[in-house]
């Protein structure tokens, strides 16, 4: 079965996006309607054998690069989008279909939040190297 990535954002993303406070910003009884509804969404999946991880990230992030042969990674946070904007967690899944992978992430996408609901992307999790050229 295809595993896929549900990525969950809660700020950025494609337009038109709902921008989200931090959710240590949100009132107490929206944390834990919003945390209700994971581990619901987590005992699901379990029970349906379609879970496979499932993370949230803290909003603390470093960018690093490498700095050369000879020298420490660069670490910065910056020049690119904030992680803490773009990628909030993730739900890892094993499903039958893309379909299937829809049909969760629209669910996913209903969990309660502040004045709106979070984005998702879905992504299919590479199985096999890609081609890098057209000869057999």
């Amino acid at each position: 079965m295809p595993k896929y990535l549900i990525l969950k954002h809660y700020r950025g993303g494609p337009e038109p996006h709902h921008p989200f406070p931090p959710m240590d910003q949100w009132a107490p009884e929206d944390v834990e309607a919003h945390m209700a509804f994971q581990h619901h969404v987590s005992e699901l999946l379990e029970e349906n054998g379609e879970f496979v991880d499932a993370q949230a990230l803290t909003p603390t992030r470093t960018w690093v690069r490498y700095g050369g042969p000879d020298a420490a990674p660069v670490t910065t946070d910056g020049p690119h989008p904030e992680t803490s904007d773009l990628i909030a967690g993730w739900y890892m899944i094993d499903v039958e279909s893309y379909e299937r992978a829809l049909e969760l992430a629209a669910y996913v996408s209903s969990e309660p939040g502040p004045e709106g609901e979070p984005l998702l992307d879905v992504r299919e999790v590479m199985w096999e190297r890609p081609r890098t050229t057209d000869a057999p």
